[in-house]
């Protein structure tokens, strides 16, 4: 069962990638995460590149320990990352 985890641990392993923030004209380009119940974190890319930005935040992730499941919204929406610990 994986173990609890929170978003701003996963904000800090991608801290050296531009963070995702929003504007009056929309979504400046990067990541953003958001929480999912207790133990499971999903990070976003927003702006141009998404499958690119993910596959770099999958690879840093992994790198930190973290078990990191690509994934799409229903429907063929947007892409995401699912995070736990192992």
């Amino acid at each position: 069962m994986p173990r609890v985890i929170r978003a701003s641990d996963v904000d800090a392993a991608l801290e050296l990638h531009p963070h995702s923030e929003w504007t009056n004209e929309g979504w400046l380009p990067g990541w953003r995460t958001a929480q999912d119940g207790r133990r499971q974190v999903r990070v976003f890319h927003d702006g141009p590149g998404e499958q690119d930005g993910l596959d770099k935040y999958r690879l840093e992730l992994q790198a930190a320990g973290y078990h990191v499941v690509p994934d799409q919204m229903p429907g063929g929406g947007r892409r995401r990352l699912h995070i736990t610990r192992p």
